[in-house]
């Protein structure tokens, strides 16, 4: 089938590649012309693993094409799918649809004959109904039909999600756009993915309640984490034995410093204005925004206090920067409120991230970055863990208390084993775990 991707961004490179690697052929296209030359020389303008080789060989079979040229793009497309971005609107959090109207109205005069045009970008309920309207205006060819088909990629597995996902969401009004959906998909039903067919209504609803409900789960398990310091259980063992009843399920349920990313700051907001302007109150998910506020907020309290109460003068080491590991994604991430704070306050901020520095140079002032784990250690007071990427987990402790001016390690993914690094001489502090020996013989004494 020929398929026209609208947009190359995370969302619509990853899609693209995956369904030419299914057979269709897939012309992506995207304004930016960057972006398209960066491309059609195989380099990727994000950081998933996987995809550089995905797409080097679906291009090379001539499968997946590149283009700055929608009329080009589309042209002889079964289906049209829109994947640009939807920011949170300044001001209220509501999701900015600019790119995606603005790519509808383009599209509608360059189709040259019917297709079914399909939103993968997250998109408030209705937007589908605005679509039809503004196509049937500009003049899209009759039996153009729209239809929903959100993604639920996780970024760092997003290719595996792709190619084996817990279920395919396909909102449409009509049987032609669901027989397109079917056949697009069709390679995965070898897979016995299940594939839901809704309304369009349905379907857009269903990515945020989706993404609402993952992000009370971590808000939860934080809030659990915080009560289990206080009475001095271990929040690790408490999320197995939750996480054990099949009712509830393991995932998501990892203390950290709060979620970040490109999808659940601005799903949750755009849920909350959704809800707002249907006039039915969402007291959870405006609470788990809250929560997850001022958790990102409380991070550098933490630091300050394995310190001794200030970080001025002091030297941190951070390890990670992005929301979360295999990925280069720094939006909305944890670290950016928590690495700020600790600069306000006077510190001086070492950082290290394997695959985020170049992102992280954007949106940091006055941090400096080194070229390895073990550099951050360099002369720090303290260790800071905010991304919990594997090449962490096996890092030497003794060689990185060798490297260190002080003893302090602040684990806010819960990476290493406490004992492990309280026998490499740290005072080690985890989220949600029992105090270790020196870390409760200094608060006695104070």
């Amino acid at each position: 089938m020929r398929i026209a991707m609208i947009g190359t961004g995370y969302v619509g490179l990853v899609s693209g590649a995956c369904f030419a690697d299914f057979g269709h052929d897939v012309a992506c296209v995207d304004k930016d012309s960057s972006k398209i030359d960066a491309l059609n020389d195989g380099r990727m303008p994000i950081w998933e693993p996987g995809l550089e080789g995905l797409v080097k060989a679906n291009a090379e079979r001539g499968r997946l094409t590149f283009t700055t040229d929608l009329a080009e793009g589309v042209r002889g497309a079964e289906a049209v799918f829109i994947a640009v971005g939807t920011p949170a609107r300044r001001g209220d959090g509501h999701a900015d649809l600019t790119f995606v109207f603005a790519a509808v109205r383009e599209l509608a005069k360059a189709l040259e004959s019917p297709a079914v045009v399909i939103t993968k970008s997250t998109v408030p309920v209705g937007t589908g109904d605005e679509i039809a309207r503004i196509l049937k205006q500009e003049g899209a060819p009759a039996g153009t039909s729209v239809a929903s088909n959100p993604e639920f990629l996780r970024e760092g597995a997003a290719i595996a999600d792709f190619k084996h996902p817990d279920r395919i969401v396909v909102g449409a009004e009509d049987e032609q756009a669901r027989e397109v959906l079917r056949e697009i998909y069709r390679p995965l039903f070898l897979n016995k993915a299940p594939i839901l067919f809704t309304g369009r209504r349905t379907a857009e609803l269903t990515k945020y309640a989706a993404n609402a409900f993952l992000a009370t789960k971590i808000s939860f398990i934080n809030e659990i984490a915080d009560l289990c310091e206080a009475v001095g259980a271990d929040v690790q063992e408490v999320a197995r034995g939750i996480g054990l009843d099949n009712r509830i399920g393991p995932k998501f349920l990892h203390p950290g410093p709060g979620y970040g990313g490109s999808c659940f700051p601005k799903d949750t907001l755009a849920l909350l204005q959704t809800a707002e302007q249907a006039g039915v109150d969402q007291r959870i998910v405006r609470t788990v925004v809250e929560v997850n506020d001022a958790r990102k907020l409380g991070m550098a309290a933490r630091v300050a206090d394995a310190l001794g109460g200030s970080v001025k003068g002091k030297r941190i080491g951070v390890l990670g920067l992005a929301f979360k590991p295999n990925t280069d994604d720094m939006r909305d991430a944890p670290s950016i409120p928590l690495v700020n704070a600790l600069i306000e306050q006077g510190a001086e901020v070492t950082a290290f991230d394997p695959a985020a520095m170049d992102q992280a140079a954007g949106v940091f002032e006055g941090i400096n970055f080194v070229r390895d784990a073990y550099s951050v250690a360099d002369d720090a007071d303290v260790l800071v863990v905010i991304t919990e990427w594997d090449e962490f987990r096996g890092l030497d402790l003794d060689k990185l208390a060798a490297r260190m001016r002080g003893r302090s390690i602040v684990d806010l993914r819960n990476v290493y084993d406490r004992e492990e690094a309280e026998r490499a001489g740290f005072d080690y502090r985890g989220l949600g775990r029992p105090v270790g020996p020196a870390t409760a013989v200094r608060a006695a004494a104070e």
